[in-house]
């Protein structure tokens, strides 16, 4: 199991450059998930998981900074979670800095023998990654007001 990717990048992501590093003839499946700044901040989820847009404010750009070891740490995640042996190859991808809505934040690429793997295997990671990994996202909204989130 191989770890092809696992950075931090302030320069644009490529999902393409994602998809060719896990790609493999071992593999009977590739599970993509592509994380995008979106237009407006989902304040309030529901007991059922949508997202109640009551209270969303519109979203005009956002900046991510990342703690020095942020990539040593991402690597020993997917490192863990390579060394189960579901999956073929991970590869997990962040851009830091200033982002416009649209722009892509995060790339992260499972390839394994079985779909049911690759998709179960490329969630983990990513919910993972969002949940451990020192990286703070600074929202800037539309009326002028600003927000951190995932501060210590």
């Amino acid at each position: 199991m191989t770890v092809t990717l696992a950075e931090i990048r302030e320069s644009p992501l490529s999902v393409d450059e994602v998809l060719s590093s896990v790609s493999s003839p071992r593999a009977g499946g590739v599970c993509l998930f592509v994380g995008t700044v979106r237009d407006h901040d989902g304040l309030h989820d529901s007991p059922d998981g949508e997202s109640d847009t009551s209270d969303d404010k519109s979203v005009a750009a956002l900046d991510y900074s990342a703690h020095p070891q942020a990539a040593e740490a991402a690597r020993e995640l997917a490192d863990r979670i390579a060394a189960d042996g579901r999956s073929v190859r991970i590869a997990v991808v962040h851009r830091v800095g200033h982002l416009e809505v649209g722009d892509i934040a995060v790339v992260v690429g499972v390839s394994a023998e079985h779909r049911g793997e690759a998709f179960a295997v490329c969630r983990e990671l990513i919910d993972e990654f969002k949940a451990t990994i020192p990286i703070w996202k600074h929202q800037r909204f539309t009326d002028g007001a600003d927000e951190w989130v995932g501060l210590p």
